[in-house]
Formats: structure tokens, C-alpha cells, sequence
């Protein structure tokens, strides 16, 4: 078996944080992408070294495809082919009601949360139809289905969008020893929240009765990679209390 070499993106912080150290005590070397905050990057990157597994942070807008070859560039020539993406970066955009959302912010949340995952997922593919194959994961959200209204409508549609994408290319790479799949987190305890007590709010309508922990989509995450679901593509596995 080849050395599993995985890009994470959106990896300085939050679900992505916990997913470049989950993967890095599952065996995984870590490519890890970030947009801004150089020292968050090295505080996840410290971690996976620290569990004896390579780390290299690069700095990286996905909505940009010259940035995202960079990236994957990157990793072929320090690291060796990559075998793992894990598609999750992203941000929210306007918060509120969609009659009240600014065209810009809408349009910037689009590019990060659905041009970058297909730009990010292009090249993946490209670079595992060469090499013999490799898993890609996609973070999505339960809004995908829930609609988030009154908070984040454009978001909620983005990450159908990533659903559909998680679907359709799951069938057209299978061919190819390539797996699509996709994790879609509830409520998780994380720093993307505008308002940091909506974790604790949001808890009261959960069945489990709480709000998830980064390491439990990190979980998922993982497993989805793994040989373990060497049979498994086109899933879109729901991690959200119940919801």
C-alpha cells in the first residue's frame, strides 16, 4: 500500500484542525492548505509532526486555480502523490435573511464553498487518474437539506451544490480506483460561527440533546479514507445529532 498522502483544506482551524490531526494518528502525511492565519497553521502542523507524520503548510486561496495547482504542486514534488483530498474550506457568508444578504458576499461565498471544491476536486482527480488512484472527501453541511432560514439560505444551497457534486462524480471517476464521498456536519462546536453561543441555542432543537466536536466529523472523515470503505462512493454520510 502506498503512503497515504492527504490535502486538507481549510486546515488551520475548526472541523479542519481536527481532521489534519485525526488523519496524522491514522497514518496519514498532511498537506495542510490555509488562507490567512499563518501561526493557526503551525500549531496543526506541530501536532501532526508531533504524532511522527510529515506536515506541509501552504498558503492558498481554492476559489483561484493557479493557487490550487500550487498547492498540489507542492505536495507531488516534497511529499509524493497525493492519495486524499479533503475538500473543507469554507466560509459562511452574509449572515440573516437572504432579502436583507449583499450580492458580493453571496458571490465570495459561492466561489470558496463551491468553485473552490470543484477547482480542488479537478485537480485531484487529474493527478489520481495518473497515479493510480486515491479518495476524496467532501465536508458539506446538514443546511444542504435543513435550508437555513432566516440565517444563511446561499450557504445552505452551496452545500446541496457540494452534495450534487459528491454524487456525480463519485459515478464518473469509479472507473478510475478514484472514491468521492462526503461528510455532512451538523452543528459543531467551532470557531466558524458568527455568533459563538449558537452552538449552545442550536443544541435545544437537536434529538441527541447537543451540539457535535470537531473530532467526531474528524472521525468520519477518516474512515471514509480508509481501506475500510474501500466500498463505499457516492455517500453522503450525515453527522448531525439527528438532524
Amino acid at each position: 500500500m502506498r503512503q497515504p498522502i492527504t490535502i486538507v483544506t481549510g486546515g488551520s482551524r475548526g472541523i479542519g484542525a481536527a481532521v489534519c490531526e485525526r488523519l496524522a494518528a491514522d497514518g496519514h502525511d498532511i498537506v495542510l492548505g490555509y488562507r490567512s492565519d499563518e501561526a493557526a497553521a503551525g500549531k496543526v502542523a506541530a501536532a501532526v509532526r508531533a504524532a511522527g507524520r510529515a506536515c506541509l503548510t501552504v498558503r492558498v486561496d481554492t476559489s483561484d486555480e493557479s493557487g490550487v495547482d500550487e498547492l498540489f504542486d507542492t505536495a507531488a514534488r516534497q511529499l509524493g502523490p497525493v492519495t486524499g483530498l479533503v475538500n473543507n474550506a469554507g466560509i459562511s457568508g452574509p449572515n440573516g435573511r437572504l432579502a436583507d444578504a449583499d450580492a458580493e458576499g453571496m458571490r465570495r461565498a459561492l466561489e470558496v464553498n463551491v468553485l473552490g471544491y470543484l477547482l480542488c476536486a479537478r485537480r485531484a482527480v487529474r493527478d489520481m487518474t495518473r497515479t493510480g488512484g486515491g479518495a476524496l472527501v467532501n465536508i458539506s453541511s446538514a443546511a444542504a437539506t435543513l435550508g437555513s432560514p432566516g440565517q444563511y439560505v446561499h450557504y445552505a444551497a452551496a452545500k446541496a451544490a457540494v452534495d450534487a457534486l459528491t454524487v456525480g462524480l463519485s459515478k464518473e471517476v469509479a472507473p478510475d480506483g478514484i472514491r468521492v464521498n462526503c461528510v455532512a456536519p451538523g452543528t459543531v462546536w467551532t470557531d466558524f460561527h458568527e455568533d459563538p453561543g449558537r452552538p449552545a441555542r442550536v443544541a435545544l432543537g437537536v434529538p441527541m440533546g447537543r451540539a457535535g466536536q470537531p473530532a467526531e466529523i474528524a472521525g468520519a472523515v477518516s474512515w471514509l479514507l480508509s481501506p475500510d470503505a474501500g466500498y463505499t462512493t457516492g455517500a453522503v454520510l450525515r453527522v448531525a445529532g439527528g438532524m
